[in-house]
């Protein structure tokens, strides 16, 4: 309706039940440590050091890097809301894409050169075998809300935690979407290493779950 392609919304009334899936602790670990080595293990690792969606990983280009200065960034017309995004990888993250970049290939993911990563049902199946039932049913998409949540848990603010997803709350309306076009590069460069950093900690079993009991 805003481009004006309708005149009317074809879906009022339909109704939606939103996902809230995020994973434990202990849960994100096991994903982490049921990596296989190829393709679809290492998108999964780049999600959950990025928390980036995983078309975007998946269609990662060798022309969409700069490793001078350890950055990725997503083009407009691969991006869900037609916004360049650029992030400074962190380390862990730079290893990834530095083991598969020496190759030939202009996609970094997938036997297609012309479409990137495509097998997706087939790498969850086989992801979800070696998990042997340590993970409640879940989706890739839940790590992106996990890593969000996550941010936030250990102390990161919320618009550098938008700002790492390229998810503006304001876009299109109010001051935030209209006036405020920071990308808070130095933010968002600190958030995913500290992130990346967490990750790291729990993965090794150096920092207990970050879920707080409350009592009356």
């Amino acid at each position: 309706m805003e481009e004006g392609w309708r005149d009317s919304n074809p879906v009022v009334g339909t109704r939606t039940k939103p996902r809230d899936r995020v994973l434990a602790d202990a849960e994100l670990v096991a994903i982490w440590s049921a990596y296989g080595n190829d393709d679809y293990g290492r998108i999964v690792r780049l999600l959950i050091l990025t928390g980036a969606r995983r078309q975007e990983v998946g269609g990662m280009r060798r022309g969409e890097f700069a490793f001078e200065d350890g950055t990725w960034t997503l083009p407009a017309e691969r991006s869900k809301n037609h916004r360049a995004h650029t992030l400074a990888l962190p380390p862990a993250a730079l290893a990834i894409v530095g083991a598969i970049l020496p190759g030939e290939r202009d996609h970094l993911f997938g036997s297609r050169a012309s479409s990137g990563y495509t097998a997706w049902a087939a790498g969850k199946a086989a992801l979800d075998q070696r998990l042997a039932n340590a993970v409640e049913p879940w989706k890739l998409h839940d790590i992106r809300r996990t890593v969000a949540t996550r941010m936030a848990d250990i102390g990161i603010e919320p618009h550098v935690i938008e700002a790492v997803l390229n998810h503006y709350s304001g876009h299109r309306r109010g001051i935030a979407g209209v006036y405020n076009r920071s990308p808070y590069e130095k933010a968002v460069k600190g958030a995913l290493i500290r992130w990346s950093e967490h990750v790291r900690d729990l993965v090794e079993g150096r920092v207990e779950s970050n879920v707080v009991t409350l009592h009356a």
